[in-house]
């Protein structure tokens, strides 16, 4: 990144224009105007989909660098499994997992590398190792992710969950999920910047304590009313999409995937979390091309 405090422009593809976002530090701004692709990299023994293919470091690391390589604008390294049952772990060994990682992702300064944790500790150290946001799926629970990501000059993610990890799927409600979510992450968003964070993005928590109903009905909702932060969506090989086209195996998930990303990007979404980043950036281009020039 640069460290000067120049702004840098990305190109990214997506459907058509549209105010895609922005992300400010206190040494860089990265901006874009379209649907950015965040590559997901899990060093995790029991990820749930793909069962530990990168819990060796070197191969995270080489995953990593692929999907920057691919079109990721943003690569996001993950020590702790946070699919539906999953148990935590300590914050030593969520540190062994993605800090030689974040450190060798970091090298590169054509990405941006994000630490996808929970833990104000982990974030912390990340961030020293060289990340240069936080995505943290509990929605900034913990006021000590706040006073981390303020007093460090980073940007969040904020996602919305009901719940935890070993909970959240035992039957979630709401009474209207469209407006509750999105006053949450209003209220989250507004909080971080008010307490010096630089930045932030937000994301519905797609699978997060939701059934495919509630899933859809957000998919369905934007651009979110009441919300006015870029957006992030991550549906990637998630079980909505194993319900919706009937496949078991969250590996055989990533067309879904791509569809159910393509419909947000045109819908307004800044941002799409995937597992296939190169499926992804092509498909983006292609429609992208389809598209006749300034069509809504």
């Amino acid at each position: 990144m640069d460290e000067q405090g120049r702004n840098l422009t990305w190109s990214v593809c997506s459907l058509r224009p549209l105010p895609g976002g922005s992300l400010v530090s206190g040494k860089w701004v990265v901006s874009w105007s379209t649907c950015a692709v965040m590559g997901i990299v899990n060093v995790t023994p029991d990820s749930f989909s793909d069962g530990g293919a990168h819990a060796d470091a070197i191969v995270a690391i080489a995953a990593g660098r692929a999907q920057a390589s691919a079109g990721a604008m943003v690569v996001d390294v993950g020590g702790e499994s946070t699919r539906p049952g999953a148990q935590p772990v300590g914050e030593a060994e969520e540190l062994r997992r993605i800090l030689p990682v974040i450190s060798a992702l970091a090298e590169d300064d054509t990405v941006l590398v994000s630490v996808d944790t929970r833990h104000p500790k982990v974030a912390a150290a990340a961030v020293e190792a060289g990340a240069h946001l936080v995505n943290d799926i509990s929605g900034l629970r913990n006021p000590g992710m706040v006073a981390v990501c303020a007093s460090l000059g980073v940007p969040v993610v904020i996602m919305h969950m009901q719940g935890e990890p070993t909970t959240m799927q035992a039957n979630p409600r709401y009474d209207d999920v469209v407006g509750e979510v999105a006053a949450f992450l209003d209220e989250r968003a507004h909080g971080a910047l008010d307490a010096g964070v630089p930045s932030v993005v937000v994301d519905p928590g797609i699978g997060f304590g939701k059934t495919v109903e509630h899933n859809l009905a957000l998919l369905r909702a934007f651009p979110y009313r009441s919300v006015a932060y870029p957006v992030l969506v991550g549906a990637s090989r998630k079980g909505l999409i194993g319900s919706i086209a009937n496949v078991p195996h969250a590996a055989d998930r990533d067309s879904g995937s791509i569809a159910v990303h393509l419909d947000a990007a045109q819908r307004g979404a800044a941002m799409v979390r995937v597992h296939d980043v190169a499926g992804h950036v092509q498909a983006l281009r292609v429609a992208a091309a389809l598209r006749v020039s300034g069509e809504p």
